[in-house]
């Protein structure tokens, strides 16, 4: 399978020109420049750090093989490989985590750990490269045969630790692993050599962190080719295992054509990222035009009120536009940690303060619900209602959630601060401090808030130069002024009346609405003070009527969290429960095991049947409801995100 003469040189020629045509507004300021002082993020950083990653090493050494299948490949005896084959992903991810984690955390006993997982994955690489414990074990005949079996997807993610373990301690070690498994790949697969189709995108990515690391532009170029390679039809003459409609895969038409959303979840949001890599590099307005595109038909027509995406459990993914079913919703959690990672990319290159929004929603809401309050259970799906059949889980046999939401919280530095050669932006709100080199000098930043139970946030500014003059643009969520989200999928009748008001040194002063960001140019001074308070009133979301699951039902939310009421709360019952517009709504300190939340109190009619279920009547009850991400914390329970306006819409069989 060989390109024609005409389509190499397109492609090497295409891919050479514009590798330097950077098109990113600004650049991310890296989580490990970000001292994260927040009382909303800091205790679950630090869970993470212990419970969680505790968990992942005893999973991924004990209670599994993942490590053990890297001592067989080493011991070179024959023994027969033990579990599934893209188990050398969860260990890569596990990295990944424990090398945030000792960026922010330094742990000594942690590094040994990962020293020594390191040492045994160096252990396992063959000499040309390659590295998977699957086929080195089952038989090497047969690697590189079929897209679908994750060789690709393993790899990316090992390269996704080796860069980060490489920024946390400068150890080069599994760096110098992963670019040798790439020079591998680079060896086989590529313009004038073989086809190949990633089955489950992550290389694509992985491999822009790599080009970034050792400046290799190879590494970009091989990345770009990936992205090329999809919707022509290339994947004839392999096996494909893993599907049977390429669509599951986002392969059926080229990436720069794409327009609506399909297949599996995270494979698209990874592949996606990626795209936005490549093209903040190179300057593909191609794969600029077809992710804005994409984007709307997700955020449009295809995602849940949560952030979450994936409805269908079927293919872990997309069926057709507005369905979002709420106890059958998929909505996995790697896809609201996919969805973080894309939002982030786009928000970069545009500079439109929706994309954060998004972000933010799958954040506090979809991916946080993956992580139990304790740090050691987990959600693989994150369903929107419950009968009380669902609980959180100490592990999975596909594994790839535990690890995914651990490197997003214990990175969760890389979503608050942006910077270009003369502006900052700040498009999260978290306690935190850090210092971020302009042009012009070193800027000193100093975040306090109580963000996201109140909306009140403090910037102390601290520039190393006196008078420093330059712009810091402040996010103003989109839905504090009445915006649920774009489009319109979901809206609210509570429009918010107070105005954005930025102060500075105690004072109001004067700036403009930039894509969503109040924007203020000064020359800025030691001590300088940003003030900015959010209005935080609760509201009463509703669905577009194409969205049939919430005809007539209500959801709510107050700032950025989405919230629900559960049985424990509410005398073990949460599908009796209307909620009439205009309720009047209190909100109080509540605690979830030992979690501090601003809770919704509320009087509700509920609905009762007779214990003959021959009579049904209503009445009032003082009704908690909690931030969504806390639920079944406390033992399996009932629990609904939208709530019935109306008697009628109460589902009565699951009352009794």
């Amino acid at each position: 399978m060989k390109y024609t003469l005409a389509v190499l040189f397109f492609l090497a020629g295409a891919t050479h020109s514009n590798a330097q045509t950077k098109i990113a507004l600004m650049e991310p300021v890296s989580f490990s420049k970000v001292k994260i002082t927040d009382a909303f993020w800091k205790p679950k950083i630090d869970k993470v750090a212990t419970a969680t990653l505790a968990a992942c090493i005893y999973q991924t050494e004990t209670a599994t093989a993942r490590i053990r299948n890297f001592e067989k490949v080493a011991r070179g005896k024959g023994e027969a490989h033990e579990g599934i084959f893209y188990d050398d992903s969860d260990v890569f991810k596990a990295l990944e985590a424990m090398s945030y984690a000792l960026k922010t955390r330094p742990d000594t006993a942690l590094e040994n750990k990962c020293d020594e997982w390191i040492d045994k994955i160096a252990a396992a690489q063959l000499p040309d490269g390659y590295l998977n414990t699957w086929y080195t074990l089952k038989g090497l005949d047969q690697r590189w045969t079929d897209m679908s079996m994750h060789e690709d997807y393993n790899g990316g993610h090992m390269i996704e630790a080796g860069v980060a373990y490489f920024e946390a301690t400068g150890k080069r070690k599994l760096l110098d692993v992963c670019i040798r498994w790439a020079d591998h790949f680079d060896n086989r697969f590529g313009p004038g050599k073989l086809h190949w189709v990633t089955g489950h995108q992550e290389l694509e990515l992985a491999l822009v962190k790599l080009f970034k690391t050792t400046k290799s532009e190879k590494y970009l170029k091989l990345a770009h080719w990936l992205l090329e390679e999809r919707g022509h039809g290339l994947a004839k003459g392999y096996t494909w295992t893993d599907w049977k409609d390429t669509a599951y895969a986002q392969d059926v038409v080229p990436v720069r054509d794409q327009k609506e959303i399909t297949g599996h979840a995270v494979r698209a949001m990874y592949m996606y990222t990626g795209a936005a890599d490549v093209a903040a590099l190179t300057g593909d307005q191609g794969y600029m035009k077809a992710m804005k595109t994409v984007w709307e038909d997700v955020v449009h027509r295809n995602m849940y009120i949560t952030g979450g995406i994936g409805s269908a459990g079927s293919n872990e993914g997309f069926s057709v536009d507005y369905d979002l079913p709420n106890e059958q919703a998929y909505c996995e959690t790697c896809a609201s940690v996919g969805m973080v990672f894309w939002n982030q990319r786009m928000n970069a290159l545009t500079g439109e303060s929706k994309y954060i929004d998004i972000l933010e929603r799958s954040l506090y809401n979809g991916a946080l619900d993956g992580l139990s309050l304790s740090g050691d259970r987990f959600f693989y799906g994150n369903p929107l209602a419950s009968r009380g059949q669902h609980f959180r889980r100490e592990w999975f046999g596909t594994a790839c959630c535990p690890a995914n939401i651990a490197r997003l919280v214990a990175s969760l530095g890389d979503y608050i601060y942006a910077s270009s050669e003369n502006d900052i932006w700040v498009n999260l709100f978290a306690g935190s401090e850090t210092a971020i080199p302009l042009a012009k000098g070193v800027v000193n930043l100093k975040m306090e808030t109580g963000y996201p139970w109140t909306g009140k946030s403090t910037l102390l500014i601290d520039p190393a130069k006196k008078n420093s003059n330059f712009t810091i643009h402040i996010r103003i969520p989109g839905w504090s002024e009445g915006t649920i989200v774009p489009g319109q999928l979901y809206t609210s009748n509570a429009l918010d009346t107070s105005k954005f008001i930025l102060k500075l040194n105690g004072k109001p002063i004067a700036w403009k609405n930039e894509n969503g960001y109040a924007v203020a140019t000064s020359a800025w001074k030691k001590g300088d003070k940003l003030e900015w308070e959010i209005p935080m009133d609760v509201k009463f979301v509703q669905s577009k009527t194409e969205v049939k699951q919430n005809t007539n039902r209500l959801a709510l939310q107050r700032g950025p969290i989405v919230y629900c009421v559960e049985g424990t709360d509410n005398n073990g019952k949460a599908w009796n429960i209307i909620l009439p517009e205009n309720t009047k709504i209190t909100t109080s300190a509540f605690t979830v095991e030992k979690e501090p939340v601003i809770s919704l109190q509320m009087k509700l009619p509920v609905v009762l049947v007779n214990e003959k279920g021959n009579k049904i009547s209503t009445e009032e009850s003082v009704i908690r409801a909690i931030p969504y991400y806390t639920w079944a914390n406390r033992g399996k329970n009932e629990m609904q995100v939208w709530l019935p306006t109306k008697i009628t819409d109460v589902k009565l069989n699951y009352i009794f």
